[in-house]
């Protein structure tokens, strides 16, 4: 559900229709669509890269399961831009929406006071707002299509480098394979040589995308968030697990301007994402985003020149 730019968008909850159910509505249709918008490294003809969502005016970044929302929006709509606002905040930097343009759905919690014997209990809930990208305005100018480079990227990435390190991850650099081990609380990778530039990315991205599914993988451990995880593919949390995982290395990558790589088995995780969202109603009665953060870097905080980037996923 999303309201037009003639009538101004508000605050209110969604009527009539559940705002956890419409989040969770509104991620199952791109993946029944075959898109997985947290894999999306590019959108249209040209290879533009999704950057996190930025409100244009406060100068903050969206957080936790609005980048995926605003995500599904860009890559559905063609959007060609990072910047969001509301339609009330883009008035006030006299800059106008088009008539007719529709709002894009983001979610934030509010909270309202209770009397609980004696004492004022603080309840959280979810409401609604809409906002409008960038190429939604009536002055927007679309920039001229680049040519992607293909050169690859340089093979070490000062800052990405700067987080990992910390994290304080024990990462070992050895074999074919790239995977987390619980029981030793390290993380696997094959050699930065192993790494090969492919038709949708070069061998950096490659690399940096892999290890932050697997880094992903790390804030799990009991130590840390103590998520639990399944045992082999197929396995309900193991489908839980790899979905935070998925998230975890979009949000990371995309904070650092990489882009994320497609599955070779595409199909079999898409299926089994939708298995998970879809399970999961069923079996709860309620939606995978009603819960508390599964993953969250923020919990195991990595300041980069006085920032920290974080992520948090509903599951």
């Amino acid at each position: 559900m999303q309201n037009k730019a003639s009538k101004k968008p508000t605050a209110n909850t969604i009527q009539r229709k559940d705002i956890y159910q419409t989040v969770t509505d509104t991620i199952i249709q791109q993946l029944e669509a075959g898109t997985v918008p947290w894999q999306q490294p590019w959108i249209g003809n040209e290879r533009s890269l999704l950057g996190l969502p930025l409100n244009f005016t406060t100068g903050n970044h969206y957080r936790g399961i609005n980048i995926v929302l605003l995500w599904c929006s860009a890559i559905k709509n063609s959007y060609q831009c990072d910047e969001w606002a509301s339609f009330k905040q883009w008035q006030s930097k006299k800059e106008y929406v088009r008539k007719g343009e529709k709002g894009s759905l983001i979610v934030y919690y509010d909270t309202i006071e209770k009397e609980n014997d004696g004492e004022i209990e603080k309840i959280p809930f979810l409401k609604s707002s809409y906002v409008f990208n960038r190429s939604q305005l009536a002055g927007y100018v679309a920039p001229e299509p680049s040519q992607a480079s293909k050169e690859n990227l340089v093979e070490k990435i000062a800052i990405v480098e700067e987080f990992v390190a910390n994290t304080k991850a024990i990462i070992e650099h050895t074999g074919d394979r790239a995977f987390y081990r619980p029981s030793e609380d390290k993380i696997y990778m094959p050699p930065n040589e192993s790494f090969q530039p492919t038709q949708n990315c070069t061998a950096t991205e490659g690399y940096y995308s892999t290890l932050m599914h697997e880094l992903t993988h790390w804030t799990g451990h009991e130590k840390r968030l103590n998520r639990t995880k399944g045992k082999k593919f197929g396995d309900q949390n193991y489908a839980v697990e790899e979905l935070v995982a998925e998230f975890g290395a979009a949000f990371l990558c995309a904070g650092f301007g990489i882009a994320t790589v497609d599955k070779g088995n595409h199909a079999g995780y898409i299926d089994n994402w939708l298995k998970v969202l879809k399970v999961e109603i069923m079996m709860n009665e309620t939606t995978p985003f009603r819960r508390k953060p599964r993953g969250s870097i923020a919990a195991c905080p990595c300041p980069i020149k006085n920032r920290c980037i974080d992520f948090e996923v509903w599951m």
